[in-house]
């Protein structure tokens, strides 16, 4: 899962995937994605296709770092020889080939303080005419697979279309950091903030998965690229939630997120209903506060989940601006607009579905409008 600078503190911790999810955290928005992976793609220029290039080259490490002779790599190797049966030198040969990525430290650092968040400016990045050109293009070329798993799963075909355009515009950002390079080096050599034991501690596992992946496959893991935290693929799953999500939706015998865009449509799907998406539910409504009555503040950074009633919320100064659906549970969602004034939204169990993809309200809501103005520009 894509991994951004904006990121409400963890509550669980996903595989984020991952969410998501890897960077340190802030208040409104990191996985990472990712699961939450890179900072947001790029809006990229030019024309819409779709298809990825198969010329990428891959970021190499800064320098080699003989991870094999690193203390806590050795007792890694131990583990995973003793726990899952590995060759202790073969492990050894593998972590002596990989290298240490310095730019992906610099990548994962949390945003320097006091810059003002600013929806208005990061939905911009998401929603504009090349995502939904080119998501319109995926939606037709790959409307068979979407429907199926739309009945298989309960996700709408936009919802999907609208996520692995935001994490990889269709294939075409994937990352080309060398997936053992990045997460090693972030496993071992985490840059030094309040969460970097817990950091360390994701990303081990996730270096364990990735083994594990590469040996389930029978994949040489130095093939698999990604972003600078590691995540892989069309949809940008973290080696954790390819092992727990990913499905072999195209039936071929293989989860391949790298070259089937049906496998990651399924896996989407899969990912979602697996992290509370509810079939037929709405996503998210606008509200307002009421600035005299500072009650609604409690319901700010709160656990990404849709836990108030309706009747609390009201109470403590929250008004929404369109009618609700009768009984449904509701979490306060504050979009910040940098200097200008913030938007106030009310979210359903769908928007915090969508926040375990990438533990951000700014992801969730890009992902919400950019669904949106794909299906008007595929309907108009």
């Amino acid at each position: 899962m894509t991994f951004f600078p904006f990121a409400r503190p963890l509550a669980s911790l996903l595989t984020l995937s991952s969410l998501l999810v890897l960077a340190s955290c802030a208040s409104t928005t990191e996985a990472g994605k990712k699961t939450v992976a890179e900072p947001a793609n790029k809006s990229v220029a030019g024309n819409s296709e779709t298809k990825p290039s198969p010329t990428a080259t891959p970021v190499q490490g800064d320098e080699f770092a003989n991870f094999a002779q690193w203390r806590e790599v050795d007792v890694f190797i131990n583990e995973m020889a003793g726990k899952h049966g590995f060759d202790r030198k073969e492990l050894q040969a593998t972590f002596n080939k990989t290298h240490y990525v310095d730019r992906a430290i610099q990548l994962i650092k949390p945003a320097p303080p006091g810059k003002p968040k600013n929806w208005a400016a990061y939905r911009a990045r998401f929603v504009e005419p090349i995502r939904i050109r080119a998501g319109v293009a995926f939606w037709s070329k790959y409307a068979g697979a979407l429907q199926r798993a739309e009945k298989q799963y309960g996700v709408p075909a936009e919802i999907i279309v609208a996520i692995i355009g935001v994490e990889t515009v269709y294939g075409r950002n994937t990352g080309n950091f060398r997936v053992m390079d990045a997460i090693t080096t972030l496993a071992f050599s985490y840059p030094d903030t309040p969460n970097r034991v817990a950091r360390m501690a994701y990303f081990r596992g996730e270096l364990e998965n990735t083994l594990l992946f590469a040996r389930d496959e029978k994949i040489d893991p130095f093939s698999l690229l990604g972003s600078y935290a590691g995540a892989i693929g069309w949809p940008q799953f973290m080696p954790g939630s390819i092992r727990k999500y990913a499905v072999d939706f195209d039936g071929d015998g293989h989860i391949d997120l790298r070259n089937s865009p049906v496998d990651a449509i399924g896996s989407v799907a899969h990912f979602l209903i697996e992290h509370g998406w509810k079939t037929g539910e709405p996503i998210v409504f606008p509200a307002k506060v009421d600035s005299k009555n500072q009650e609604w503040q409690r319901f700010i950074n709160q656990p990404l989940e849709a836990k108030f009633s309706q009747k609390e919320l009201r109470a403590a100064g929250v008004t929404p601006t369109q009618t609700l659906p009768t009984g449904m549970p509701f979490g306060l969602v504050d979009l910040q607009n940098g200097d200008g004034p913030t938007e106030y939204w009310l979210g359903a169990a769908n928007f915090f579905a969508i926040t375990q993809y990438n533990r951000s309200f700014f992801y969730a809501m890009s992902v919400n409008d950019l669904s949106k103005a794909l299906t008007a520009a595929r309907n108009p």
